[in-house]
């Protein structure tokens, strides 16, 4: 058995992909216009709070930028402006037992459920040195198209249950 294997044994986290990385930046528009003119992302949606959602694929979003609230939230010479890390899992069963376990070793959990933006339902976290991590699944995909969900679809849920008990139109968990 390989030390991989082992390790695998000991959770029920079992992370498929890398999923999205969030920044706090300065100038949003700025920012926006880089990651779709020099980057070649386009942008999937911005929410009520001003955040824009890219994607270089069918994801939802692979990038979203938020305002950054003060100068102590963008980068300087020793810190990065960071939001939060997050990683796809299998399914949304897989989510319900991967909470019981952070539950059982003491993990702070930030948030359950459904934000909005990419209907995907997830669980933010901190890592032992405060980073915000977030498993997820269920994001919506977007196809040839170019559309994303209208917004009145995105029905926030602030746990898994209630996530799951008021899906959204269509959603594959």
């Amino acid at each position: 058995m390989t030390r991989e294997e082992v390790s695998q044994e000991n959770t029920p986290v079992k992370v498929k992909k890398l999923g999205h990385v969030v920044f706090r930046v300065s100038d949003i528009e700025r920012t926006a216009r880089f990651w779709t003119e020099i980057m070649g992302f386009h942008v999937s949606d911005r929410n009520e709070r001003g955040m824009v959602f890219l994607r270089c694929g069918s994801d939802h979003h692979s990038i979203a930028l938020a305002t950054a609230k003060s100068k102590k939230d963008l980068p300087g010479d020793e810190d990065v402006a960071f939001d939060h890390l997050a990683l796809e899992v299998g399914s949304v069963a897989e989510l319900f037992k991967i909470r019981d376990f952070l539950r059982q070793k003491n993990v702070r959990i930030v948030f359950e459920g459904r934000r909005g933006p990419g209907c995907n339902i997830g669980i933010e976290f901190l890592d032992p040195d405060g980073y915000m991590l977030e498993l997820y699944a269920g994001m919506d995909q977007i196809g040839w198209d170019e559309k994303s969900r209208p917004s009145q679809q995105w029905r926030r849920a602030r746990t898994l249950e209630e996530a799951v008990e008021n899906p959204v139109p269509g959603a594959k968990y």
